[in-house]
């Protein structure tokens, strides 16, 4: 494909940018090599050790381990409370519907310093000690919202008539809806869990609010920035960009090769 002079501004500004993006990315994967002592900020020497031998530092992986376990703890009840939230604000009319559709935009409006301020707030007001526990309440809360606008949309898109026909034929409510509905907004579903996932194991600024004593990666390597991120936090930072990396592209490749088929079914 030819490009065009036109084009040529945009294509060196998107690949600056692109670059300039990247480095954080790069020095953290070059720094997990790191042959490191006490602190991690200059370079000393090449090593495999720290990605053989992770977990000698048991902070970090503690830390991990916490915010795995907070991410996919509130990434489930999330997802399960927001597509059912979804589908009763879409399908159904029923009193302060549209104020409940505004109080479950505030937490994705409201600053996240305020967000985790209030929380910590209520819990210390309720004698709620703070731990890991409130962690996943919070991380929750502020996740149902994007669950919801997630799924909502896949709910509007659905053709009531498909539901029609399954109690047409003398479907149950049971089976309509796990036959017909659930597959249908499975996608989304999905897509909202993902984002759901991702925004809370990212998640530093509510979770230091109402965290305690407990640490989670975000939390461990903004303690640690002042002295040098160890070079095991870089290697899980860097193991976790691979694994989405491999995610995506894994998705892009499997879309295009269903496309392609379609594409020569309906020729």
């Amino acid at each position: 494909m030819k490009i065009k002079t036109s084009q040529l501004p945009l294509i060196i500004v998107s690949g600056l940018i692109l670059i300039w993006m990247m480095i954080p990315i790069v020095y953290t994967i070059i720094f997990s090599f790191n042959e490191s002592a006490k602190t991690n900020i200059s370079w000393r020497g090449f090593t495999l050790d720290n990605w053989l031998k992770v977990c000698d530092n048991a902070e970090v992986c503690g830390a991990f381990i916490n915010s795995i376990t907070v991410a996919v703890v509130s990434t489930i009840i999330a997802t399960a409370l927001g597509t059912m939230i979804a589908v009763a604000l879409v399908r159904y009319r029923f009193k302060f519907r549209s104020a409940v559709s505004l109080l479950l935009f505030m937490p994705m409006a409201t600053p996240e310093v305020v967000l985790g301020a209030g929380l910590a707030s209520q819990f210390f007001a309720a004698g709620v000690e703070k731990g890991l526990v409130t962690i996943i309440i919070a991380h929750t809360m502020f996740c149902i919202s994007y669950v919801v606008v997630a799924v909502k949309a896949r709910v509007a898109s659905l053709d009531p008539a498909l539901e029609e026909a399954g109690r047409d034929l003398y479907g149950s409510p049971q089976a309509v809806f796990w036959r017909i509905t659930f597959p249908l907004l499975l996608p989304g579903i999905v897509a909202a869990a993902l984002l759901s996932f991702a925004l809370s194991f990212d998640d530093f600024i509510i979770t230091n609010f109402n965290s305690g004593q407990v640490s989670t990666f975000p939390k461990f390597v903004y303690v640690a920035a002042a002295r040098g991120v160890p070079a095991e936090a870089n290697v899980i930072a860097s193991g976790v960009f691979f694994v989405a990396l491999i995610l995506v592209l894994s998705v892009q490749i499997f879309g295009y090769f269903r496309r392609k088929k379609l594409a020569k079914v309906s020729a």
